[in-house]
């Protein structure tokens, strides 16, 4: 039998780094390998967000 790794998810709803899919998946971020990966999800979207943004700016020009 193969052991399962543990994953977690940062729940937008809460604020909290979960430990496995404890909530709905609307409000879950993830999956990440590490607590910490989880804990930076915010800081991730957002500057995932604002590359996307001057993507587009710069496709429209």
């Amino acid at each position: 039998m193969q052991e399962q790794e543990l994953e977690y998810w940062f729940n937008t709803h809460t604020g909290q780094v979960e430990e496995g899919k404890q909530s709905l998946a609307l409000h879950r971020l993830g999956p990440f390998a590490t607590r910490q990966e989880a804990e930076r999800a915010p800081d991730v979207i957002a500057q995932r967000a604002a590359a996307w943004r001057e993507e587009e700016e710069k496709e429209r020009d």
